[in-house]
């Protein structure tokens, strides 16, 4: 990255972005490493479990719209800090008074989705500083808080072998109390950010049906990343009897393979424009999930298969948010906001979707087909509007970035 990138914009927000992000993410997917042990002792069925750990990604999903009024209303670092409280309150009460049935795992799942939120915040925040030549790489480094999967799924099961897994909850008020307060004290808000929308603003945006297909694309390289993040510890658990903390690690190099190349895939992105990164990406994305699909008799083979694809979705991902800002510049809050929604909702459909084919067929096969059948329908979209993209918003007239 050269020098011009950290003269460019402002790098505590950054980081302070980052780190909100991270630690929100870490708690939103908190109960995907943490379901094995969770429904043993609630005595769940695979439905049940796949529903569980799939209710935050649906609230964050549902909770980004809400999230994205607030950062055009008080701005982004207000609506972060709010977030982030409710958050922190979501887990103090599952803390001190228990999860002791099924009702009230799924409500703690809706507390959880305002951590997901923290999408709708931590982008716009860094992407404001940064202008269109360095998009890709702001937003990366920001969105590359999807990391904070890894230390759930590494560091829940084992937490809770030791201490119970009520008590992570406790537990992981400590890592969000540090990042609150490092986030008040150093991010800011960007001069120059835009004035409020009103609603009517807001449904404008979604009468652009370029919105739509920016939509439905991070719905499937989000949500593949985050649907498998939240299933995967189920998974191996089930489908290669792995205890719950082996399944952890499984799952966490599986994350963390999806997360560390997100800032990648917007540096590529940069370089070789944001539709070229995402047609390559759909293609591998939808070819191991298919694969994987036929459940490999080595678990090691199958943990290659899932590295190779959550490698392809994160670096999706970054490659999604190099273009969006490009597209809906002066509208990037809401827009970011209906995008993460989308991811939200794909991740949602996955996590569930496996846990019910599992109930009903005894397979998570059907489960996984159909999305890397979603992969390959984004492919063919993307393949249908590049050209118009290019000659348009996208074209060298219109901007310095490489679309």
């Amino acid at each position: 990255m050269d020098r011009s990138f950290w003269k460019a914009g402002h790098t505590p927000t950054l980081f302070s972005a980052f780190l909100y992000f991270d630690l929100s993410f870490m708690v939103w997917v908190i109960l995907g490493p943490l379901a094995v042990q969770i429904a043993a002792d609630l005595q769940l069925t695979p439905a049940q479990k796949g529903l569980m750990v799939a209710t935050p990604v649906l609230a964050g999903a549902l909770l980004r719209v809400v999230m994205g009024v607030l950062v055009d209303h008080l701005q982004p670092k207000k609506a972060g800090l709010v977030g982030q409280v409710i958050v922190m309150a979501a887990l103090t009460a599952a803390w001190l008074l228990g999860i002791s049935s099924y009702q009230q795992a799924l409500l703690l799942g809706v507390g959880l989705g305002f951590a997901g939120a923290a999408f709708a915040v931590a982008l716009p925040l860094a992407s404001r500083w940064y202008p269109p030549q360095h998009q890709g790489a702001a937003m990366g480094i920001a969105g590359a808080g999807n990391s904070g999967t890894v230390f759930a799924a590494l560091f829940a099961p084992t937490l809770a072998v030791w201490y119970g897994w009520n008590s992570v909850f406790g537990l992981a008020l400590i890592p969000l109390a540090v990042a609150f307060v490092v986030y008040a004290f150093l991010a800011k808000d960007a001069p120059d950010s835009p004035p409020p929308k009103t609603l009517h603003q807001y449904a404008a945006v979604l009468k652009d049906k370029d919105a739509w297909w920016f939509m439905f694309f991070y719905s499937v390289t989000f949500g593949g990343f985050v649907g498998l993040a939240q299933s995967l510890t189920i998974y191996f658990n089930d489908q290669y009897g792995l205890s719950a903390v082996v399944a952890g690690y499984f799952t966490a190099a599986c994350v963390f393979a999806g997360s560390v190349v997100r800032p990648i895939g917007g540096f590529i992105a940069d370089r070789i424009g944001g539709i070229r990164t995402l047609l390559i990406m759909y293609t591998l994305a939808a070819l191991f999930i298919f694969g994987v699909s036929f459940a490999p008799e080595s678990r090691w083979i199958a943990l290659g298969i899932f590295m190779a694809a959550m490698l392809s979705l994160g670096a999706g991902n970054g490659a999604v948010f190099q273009l969006v800002p490009q597209r809906f510049r002066k509208e990037i809050g809401v827009m970011t906001g209906m995008v993460g929604m989308a991811g939200g909702i794909g991740g949602f459909y996955l996590a569930s979707s496996l846990g019910y084919a599992k109930q009903l067929t005894g397979s998570y096969q059907i489960g996984f087909m159909v999305f890397a059948g979603l992969a390959i329908l984004a492919l063919l979209g993307l393949q249908g509007v590049k050209t118009r993209w290019r000659t348009t918003w996208g074209s060298s007239a219109v901007t310095s970035a490489k679309i």
